[in-house]
């Protein structure tokens, strides 16, 4: 008899056991999940103003400032009905920094920086828990499928994309967030932050966080949702589903997009 049904079957014969039901339930929803054999991990010294870049496919990418001055990456693989010591992590360093992917043992899956490789995994139900540390003046990348990104602390650039998930970032430097299924919380910038910005979605909201005495060109849009701002933004166009202006001086550039969803400008103080 398999595990899971014998186990429901003895939580049925013995429901006044403390803590059955709550592990019954945990259990049919997420499965058996067990982990690897081994936790990868990995160290490593890039140059400032390089990337430290996450390409995964399942599960959660969080990026976090490091201890010292090296990048730290640790990735936990779990799986219920596929094995997870089957998803292998490849390291790939080159000129811009490093790469790392979760490979998934499908045909013609391959990790390469950016936009280039192959990586699928159709059918396979392990998940990878990315945790990175990044060292002060290096950029982080994180190129997701399905699962949450989460970057906080960070003074570098940021950069992060997902297609069923959400994203929460802080960036000191450029900031860029997109998501397909998901909302955006995002907060970024020095008091005199004159970078780029852009904060997209499909279906969600998104909420920006940044200082009053920013220098940056204003634009908004969304098709099904409100626009609110706390920010003192100057030169105002402001229509039902669409903002523009000026906060401070202008020059840098923020534009934020969604489609079902509000957006909320906030000030940092």
């Amino acid at each position: 008899m398999p595990r899971l049904l014998a186990f429901a079957l003895f939580c049925a014969a013995l429901p006044f056991l403390a803590g059955c039901d709550l592990a019954l339930r945990s259990t049919l929803v997420f499965g058996e999940r067990r982990p690897a054999d081994e936790l990868f991990e990995w160290q490593g010294r890039i140059a400032a103003g390089q990337h430290v870049e996450i390409k995964g496919v399942s599960g959660t990418i969080t990026a976090a400032p490091a201890t010292g001055g090296l990048v730290e990456v640790t990735a936990d693989r779990r799986g219920a009905r596929n094995d997870p010591n089957e998803v292998r992590i490849a390291v790939v360093e080159h000129p811009a920094g490093v790469t790392v992917c979760a490979v998934y043992p499908r045909e013609g899956n391959q990790c390469l920086p950016g936009e280039e490789g192959r990586l699928s995994a159709r059918r396979n139900d392990v998940d990878v828990e990315f945790a990175v540390g990044v060292p002060a003046g290096v950029d982080f990348v994180a190129r997701h499928v399905n699962g949450n990104i989460g970057a906080s602390g960070l003074t570098g650039d940021v950069e992060a994309h997902t297609v069923n998930g959400n994203i929460e970032v802080t960036a000191g430097g450029h900031a860029r967030a997109v998501t397909v299924n998901g909302s955006i919380r995002a907060a970024i910038g020095e008091n005199d932050w004159d970078g780029e910005g852009f904060f997209e979605t499909v279906n969600g909201s998104v909420t920006l966080t940044l200082p009053e005495a920013a220098d940056t060109d204003v634009s908004v849009r969304t098709a099904n949702g409100s626009i609110r701002s706390d920010l003192p933004i100057a030169d105002t166009d402001e229509r039902r589903q669409r903002f523009e202006g000026r906060l401070g001086d202008g020059g840098g550039t923020l534009r934020i997009r969604t489609v079902n969803g509000s957006v909320r400008l906030r000030s940092a103080g």
